[in-house]
């Protein structure tokens, strides 16, 4: 397995202290009202049917028996609410927990719709303009959102709950020694107020103040065990100190509280990435990619993850996605070029991505001159160009070769040449004993007859001799005619 080290961005939401979105996810969490209407307002007495009021008392038991059983059942539950509130126009409390749900069910136009119902029904409901104004924080309307948190503190000074959202604001605009005299001020009225601690764990996290931000982390978990973004909170002091090991527990008994709690899963994400557990770190990304499949940062990762395991393809797979949410993430190119030139032997198109990498991060000035993305450019580089000398010294070795043949062809033709014989590739021709091959001699040049031709049943005749020499000249001749 290919273990090259990995390049990722700065994982996904946020990880350093607590969030904004932690922040914002548990400010939106309104909670229904759980115990029963009031029957007074500052006008006097607010008769309440008995009718309504047995409706609103089987949806707040419904809503507990859910929140219990950690299962919600949105829709089930807005009928029961909505069943009591048209039961009695009065009854502001249905109409508030109304707004909650629709909040929940992302329908944020309908909650306020709903918390303004409210509150002309009961003006003195401050847990409706509470959850206006966070609403207008969550939506970057922070002034809207002040200036409702203000008119609640005027008309509740001893109110609590305003008090630590104002507090958050001013830490988010770093002012810290406002937001840690809100926060102060919000325990003082309830000592109780997660809130206010929150504010207090992230100014001092941001502060580097980490003794401070782990005492008052440890107690605001004794005051709610159940809260996810505490246990997040003790987990990320514990990484800041060295203790991975301690933030993981603390980060996993986050997701214990609520199983689908981002921050955690990006936490634990990135944390298996660094210990190359890909399988542990694939479990979480998917979680993080259930909740936001737009999340292009999540599936780079995802795409280190299976690379980790050798799944190169689904890795590409993941590293298109990113491009298609968000061209301009640079991790997007880098990892698959990774690949490419580590895996699928394309070192031509890894230095186009590392280039597009360098040029995205700012170019080779803003880029620290060691960050590895050099060594791996400079690395497929001399791939390339051994790839291009290889491949001429093959085109070389071929041309030599095709030249030699030639020579001996050229060799071999002289040689047969100078023996008297046709250049190879000629017609055959018979050759002698005596390796030449026999010359042809007419007739007539030489007076031979041509032999007779052999009679097929024995030996030839002799021709007649003509003025043939005697068998021995010492024999008398015979004269006789």
């Amino acid at each position: 397995m290919n273990r090259t080290h990995p390049f990722r961005p700065a994982l996904l939401l946020a990880t350093l202290a607590l969030s904004a979105v932690g922040c914002t996810s548990s400010q939106t969490a309104a909670k229904p009202v759980v115990t029963k209407p009031t029957t007074t307002s500052p006008t006097g007495p607010v008769a309440i049917s008995n009718r309504a009021m047995l409706l609103f008392d089987d949806a707040v038991k419904s809503f507990d028996a859910q929140k219990k059983a950690k299962a919600f059942d949105y829709p089930s539950l807005q009928r029961k609410f909505k069943a009591a509130a048209e039961a009695d126009q009065n009854l502001a409390e249905a109409e508030y927990n109304l707004g909650v749900i629709a909040e929940r069910m992302g329908k944020p136009d309908e909650a306020r719709a709903h918390y303004q119902a409210a509150l002309t029904k009961k003006p003195s409901l401050r847990q409706a303009s509470d959850n206006l104004a966070i609403m207008r924080q969550n939506s970057g309307d922070v002034a809207g959102a002040v200036a409702l948190y203000q008119d609640v503190l005027t008309r509740y000074p001893d109110d609590a709950g305003s008090r630590a959202r104002l507090a958050e604001i001013y830490r988010q605009n770093n002012d810290h020694d406002k937001a840690m005299e809100l926060s102060r001020a919000a325990l003082m009225r309830d000592p109780q107020n997660t809130n206010a601690l929150k504010v207090m764990i992230r100014s001092y996290l941001e502060r580097k103040q980490l003794a401070m931000a782990k005492l008052v982390a440890l107690r605001a978990v004794k005051l709610d065990a159940t809260d996810p973004e505490l246990h997040h909170a003790v987990g990320l002091i514990l990484q800041k100190e060295g203790d991975n090991a301690g933030a993981r527990l603390q980060f996993k008994s986050a997701l214990e509280a609520k199983a689908d709690y981002v921050p955690s899963h990006v936490a634990l994400a990135q944390l298996a990435l660094d210990a190359e557990d890909f399988p542990g770190a694939e479990e979480h990304l998917r979680r993080i990619l259930q909740n936001d499949g737009k999340n292009a940062a999540a599936h780079v990762d995802l795409g280190i993850a299976l690379k980790g395991q050798g799944q190169y393809d689904k890795a590409m797979q993941e590293y298109d996605e990113a491009e298609k949410l968000n061209p301009e993430l640079g991790a997007t190119y880098l990892n698959r070029g990774i690949i490419l030139h580590k895996v699928k032997d394309a070192p031509e198109r890894a230095v186009e991505l590392y280039r597009k990498y360098v040029a995205l991060a700012g170019g080779e000035v803003a880029l620290n001159a060691e960050s590895p993305v050099f060594g791996l450019m400079r690395e497929a580089e001399s791939i390339v160009q051994a790839k291009r000398e290889a491949k001429a010294a093959e085109e070389q070795a071929k041309q030599m070769e095709a030249l030699q043949a030639q020579q001996q062809a050229a060799m071999k033709a002289e040689e047969s040449k100078q023996k008297g014989q046709p250049a190879p590739n000629s017609a055959a021709t018979p050759v002698s004993g005596d390796g030449t091959a026999p010359k042809a001699t007419p007739a007539a040049a030489t007076g031979a007859q041509p032999a007779a031709a052999t009679p097929a049943g024995g030996p030839p005749a002799a021709p007649p001799q003509k003025n043939a020499a005697p068998a021995d000249a010492d024999e008398p001749t015979d004269d006789l005619l």
